[in-house]
């Protein structure tokens, strides 16, 4: 009896070990199988239409991931009690294995993956292959709506993981700071402007998030339907992106932001998945801070 309870409790130990054990953050589509295969949660962050025509078998949505969670003048989260009922009533739970999609290479899958691990999730990936992958291997999609119990849940979100204009600010006056545009270099230069004014913040270095996948205009390409091959919007390798990023240190504290914290998310990913260890995202990024009078802006 006794042996047979210290089994009992070996097992769920090991639950729990691997349940809470931190995910790499970008998988293909071995790792979503495996996964699956344990029992993680998928979360498909596309717009609800695109879920309806099909998503992998047992993912959930709640409609288009950054457009539900955030304030849509603003593009800030939306009150942490909010994302908190929302997340609860879809059975979004943070303290699961969880992995995120869209499409192959899409920037929302990245956010939910940056709002997910803000909120507390200790274990998220995302499958950067989405749903193009797992039609490209061939596999069944579901078109009926997944859905997970509702769960009681109160979010505790990690500040650490962000930087706000206050403290950016400091920081640019202290010249101490790793910063990363991950917008385009006509909105770098200030050439196309999305906000109230143009330009980049000082010091920032300008690396495209597309520069991330082994081919950077595919992604561009991908959107308007005129790639042939879209592997070319996988991630680089693993030498390209250690070059792209070869003048930074790993060990120090980076930056990254883009127009909303979007773009941003694929370049805060990217970096974790070098081994860079104190990444954050200026989720308000170029939107709040050009709106900001005392905030320097470069041409």
């Amino acid at each position: 009896m006794l042996s047979r309870f210290i089994g009992f409790i070996a097992v769920a130990l090991t639950a729990l070990v691997v349940q809470a054990a931190p995910a790499r953050p970008i998988v293909d589509l071995a790792g979503v199988q495996a996964a699956r295969e344990r029992g993680a949660i998928l979360w498909d962050v596309r717009p609800t239409d695109a879920y309806r025509k099909g998503h992998l078998p047992g993912a959930i949505s709640i409609g288009d991931a950054g457009a539900v969670l955030r304030d849509p003048d603003t593009e800030d989260f939306l009150p942490t009690a909010r994302i908190g009922k929302i997340f609860a009533a879809a059975g979004l739970d943070p303290s699961r294995e969880i992995v995120v999609y869209a499409g192959r290479g899409a920037p929302p899958a990245y956010f939910g993956r940056f709002a997910l691990r803000y909120f507390g999730a200790a274990s998220v990936s995302v499958f950067h292959d989405g749903i193009d992958g797992w039609i490209d291997a061939g596999l069944p999609l579901e078109r009926k709506t997944s859905r997970r119990p509702a769960i009681k849940l109160k979010l505790a979100p990690q500040p650490q993981l962000i930087i706000e204009t206050d403290e950016l600010l400091a920081k640019l006056k202290s010249g101490k700071l790793q910063l990363i545009d991950a917008r385009s270099p006509a909105e770098y230069s200030g050439e196309v402007v999305h906000a109230s004014r143009g330009g980049h913040i000082p010091g920032a270095v300008n690396i495209p998030y597309t520069t991330n996948w082994a081919d950077a205009a595919a992604f561009a390409q991908l959107q308007q339907d005129r790639v042939v091959n879209s592997n070319e919007a996988s991630p680089a390798v693993p030498e390209k992106l250690k070059a792209l990023y070869a003048q930074f240190d790993p060990e120090q504290e980076v930056i990254t932001y883009c127009q909303s914290g979007m773009r941003a998310s694929v370049t805060a990913a990217v970096l974790e998945a070098l081994g860079f260890r104190h990444v954050r995202v200026y989720d308000t990024s170029w939107l709040g801070y050009a709106d900001r009078p005392d905030a320097p802006v470069a041409p």
